[in-house]
């Protein structure tokens, strides 16, 4: 314990800075409440957004086997090349209970058959239900990523609070209320050791009939 001064004053600043880490103790284990619930409501969705990513990876490789079967692999491939595109992302940031999470705004990306850039003329059905199966993937991916980073977020600042939360129940307040009760020991004994003198000193007046 580091030296400190035994008097009624330091006794009153270490009783107000217990007060003020268990208030902000109390403060962040709220907040971490708080944050585990966004937690797990996020993590449902992760979960749901997993199981849709899953069966719209299926359906686009079942689309994509019929169409290769009906069509062939260079309709496909060639009706692909055409309808590359670019895929624009507008990725803001939002707040939640003081944790910066991101926002993924997006258009979506399933188009009409005669916006995929491939013509119709000739083309078999099947590529036309393969592309808008894999637009379908495409939108459950950006989906889950928004849901995946924000629960990642969430989880690295429920990590850093529960460190403080650590911190002041097992280290800062418990020095604080050692610190406190080897103030009030030594303001006591110093007491004790004033009062006995007195009675010592009338005592000794007693004696001589002062």
């Amino acid at each position: 314990m580091q030296k400190v001064s035994s008097t009624r004053m330091e006794l009153l600043a270490k009783k107000a800075q217990i007060a003020l880490a268990q208030q902000g103790r109390d403060l962040l284990e709220q907040k971490r409440t708080a944050l585990m619930r966004e937690f797990l409501r996020v993590a449902d969705r992760v979960m749901a957004g997993s199981d849709a990513l899953q069966q719209s990876a299926a359906e686009a490789r079942r689309a994509l086997a019929r169409a290769e079967a009906v069509a062939g692999t260079e309709a496909v491939r060639s009706a692909a090349i055409a309808t590359r595109g670019e895929l624009a992302l507008d990725v803001q940031a939002a707040n939640v209970m003081g944790v910066r999470v991101p926002v993924i705004e997006q258009k979506r990306v399933a188009r009409s058959a005669l916006g995929r850039g491939y013509s119709l003329a000739g083309m078999s059905v099947t590529i036309d239900e393969a592309a808008a199966a894999f637009e379908a993937e495409v939108d459950s991916i950006i989906q889950l990523a928004e849901s995946e980073l924000r629960l990642t977020r969430l989880a690295a600042e429920i990590q850093r609070t529960s460190r403080r939360v650590n911190a002041l129940t097992h280290i800062l307040i418990p020095r604080l209320i050692a610190e406190r009760d080897y103030i009030q020991m030594a303001l006591d004994e110093r007491e004790r050791a004033d009062h006995f003198r007195l009675k010592r000193v009338k005592q000794t007046l007693q004696r001589k009939g002062v």
